[in-house]
């Protein structure tokens, strides 16, 4: 069973350090420029659009992984927004998940109706992510240049909390 919390300012260190690794990897997130910790707070744990944030504990009690929920002027007000990120060495397996899990109880608590998810299409292990999680393709924004003026798609992908 995977510890799951909300974050806290003790965990911004690691959390930072893990989105960072990953935009330094590239091609799996639409950041391209490395978080300093208070453009970190200011964007994951005290931003005005944040509904939530939580982290995934490993076995010693490090962060293993964060998803943040909120809200986008671009989409309907029963609508909340998600972005993950978890480790990738070593890999903590099910973080995903946990992290999911306790997202979807939270905004179901706060009557929110769906979820959205807005990928590269070329990160592969995104899209399979929240495909696993239940998401379903909801549009496609073509050709969203990167900063060096490369197209890519991007895949927004909707998951229904309430039938």
């Amino acid at each position: 069973m995977i510890a799951v919390r909300p974050m806290m300012r003790e965990d911004v260190a690691e959390a930072c350090r893990i989105l960072n690794e990953i935009v330094a990897i590239g091609g799996t997130t639409a950041h391209e420029i490395p978080f300093s910790e208070v453009l970190f707070v200011q964007s994951y744990l005290d931003g005005a659009d944040k509904i939530c944030c939580h982290v995934a504990l490993g076995d010693q009690g490090e962060v293993a992984g964060f998803q943040w929920l909120g809200s986008h002027e671009a989409l309907p007000e029963d609508c909340a927004d998600i972005a993950t990120f978890t480790r990738r060495d070593p890999v903590l397996r099910g973080a995903g998940r946990a992290l999911f899990d306790e997202t979807v109880k939270t905004a179901g608590a706060l009557g929110f109706r769906t979820i959205n998810a807005t990928i590269r299409a070329d990160n592969l292990l995104g899209v399979s992510y929240y495909e696993k999680m239940g998401f379903r393709d909801f549009s496609i924004a073509h050709g969203v240049p990167l900063r060096d003026g490369t197209p890519v798609n991007r895949i927004s992908k909707r998951f229904s909390l309430k039938e």
